[in-house]
């Protein structure tokens, strides 16, 4: 006898149960991995507070006299929690919180270096100032609220990136997409005071409203991320992208309002910024001097790579370069050969990349693979494939230790994010 085919109920009823599912393995997953975060976290208040006992010892018996335990100074906080905080706002999030409680300098001098107050400059408002809004309705402080804004938007983000998935792939994909971006170990800026958590939101948003048709929603968006970071610019290629087909197929002139609001955050805080400080270009002067971003075209990420190989276990920070640098061709290849992605969200996986290869300085690093999410998304779609089932377990293993062995790594200075 035949089995009676499947009804429209049947099968949203199936879909929504499957998309219920994949949400609560996702929160748990999102919950664990931000438990790997704090751990890392720890290891590193761990390890400063035995450095300050050895050198005070040291002090007091005359030993040396000299040494500083991580340059952060000899008195530590007495609290474990405000030391974690201290790693969980280092790098980055020291001059998003100094944006958010001093603002933008109106004098930029010349010559500028990075030890200078002023090169907070080179950081977009989009992050900082909504830290200060969220700041005046949450107790606690603008440190706890930098986290806290964080925590949200990663929240939103992991949904979001099963939303996306759903749309481009099929309901039973995303799960694992979700787990995937929740515990890889790039996955610690969302809970560190940096701004790539409101990027990835505002990105993931706006892609996705791309794909329904959303245009001014989808400008909008794209117009905050492109205020958010610098490489906030490949959201505004992917409205170009989506726009563009849409009005030579179907001459669908209303899709132009995304692409037109999509850059206004760029160009809204160059404006300002170069009245605000009196000087046209400031924020690419400040770039190159402070900062040196200069270009290296991806030479700088093979070099460092290479290195990895004729001078093995020497520099956490060429490894690193080399498995991002190593990891993303093998994802560029999984999602160019065997799931492609929507145009527009290939586009914008493709300029993250570029802007990450470009430079001479900071390279391939995990938190800016982790900014190509859609690549992501076409991983798990290919590990979900019934031959790799088996790799899952691993996967997970080596993504969770990552996780803690990378937020270990940053807290202490070890490397370069």
């Amino acid at each position: 006898m035949n089995e009676p085919a499947s009804t429209p109920v049947a099968d949203a009823n199936e879909q929504r149960t499957t998309w219920l599912g994949a949400l609560r393995a996702a929160a748990f997953a999102y919950v664990v991995s931000r438990l790997m975060v704090m751990i890392g976290a720890a290891i590193v208040a761990a390890e400063m507070r035995a450095d300050e006992n050895k050198i005070r010892s040291q002090i007091l018996f005359g030993l040396d006299r000299k040494v500083d335990p991580h340059a952060r100074g000899l008195v530590l906080p007495r609290s474990a929690g405000r030391m974690i905080l201290d790693v969980l706002t280092s790098w980055d999030g020291i001059w998003y919180l100094r944006i958010t409680r001093l603002g933008y300098p109106t004098f930029v001098p010349p010559n500028i270096t990075y030890d200078e107050p002023e090169a907070r400059l080179a950081f977009f408002p989009a992050y900082p100032y909504s830290v200060r809004w969220l700041d005046t309705i949450l107790p606690g402080g603008d440190t706890l609220a930098a986290l806290a804004l964080n925590l949200v938007l990663g929240a939103i983000f992991i949904v979001l990136v099963g939303l996306l998935t759903r749309a481009w792939f099929g309901v039973h994909h995303a799960k694992t997409a979700m787990i995937l971006c929740a515990i890889f170990p790039g996955s610690f800026v969302l809970s560190f005071a940096y701004s790539e958590a409101l990027l990835l939101a505002l990105a993931a948003g706006t892609l996705l409203a791309l794909h329904q048709e959303r245009w001014v929603i989808a400008g909008l968006l794209a117009a905050l991320a492109s205020a958010t970071r610098p490489n906030g610019v490949a959201v505004v290629v992917a409205c170009a992208v989506a726009v563009a087909i849409v009005v030579i197929k179907r001459r669908e002139y209303r899709a132009l309002s995304a692409a037109v609001l999509a850059p206004l955050g760029f160009v809204g805080y160059q404006v300002w910024i170069d009245a605000h400080a009196d000087e046209r270009r400031v924020w690419f002067r400040v770039q190159g001097e402070a900062w040196k971003e200069g270009a290296s075209f991806g030479l700088t990420a093979i070099r460092r790579t290479l290195e990895t190989f004729t001078e093995p276990l020497t520099s956490p920070t060429d490894m690193i370069t080399a498995a991002s640098f190593l990891g993303t061709l093998g994802l560029v290849w999984i999602a160019g050969k065997r799931h492609r992605l929507p145009p527009a969200a290939a586009a914008y996986s493709a300029v993250v990349v570029i802007l990450m290869l470009l430079p001479a300085t900071v390279t391939a690093r995990p938190r800016f693979m982790f900014t190509a999410f859609p690549l992501f998304i076409a991983a798990a779609v290919w590990l979900d494939s019934p031959r790799r089932k088996e790799w899952w377990p691993y996967v997970t293993g080596v993504c969770l230790a990552g996780l803690v062995t990378l937020t270990a790594l940053y807290g202490a200075y070890g490397v370069v994010p």
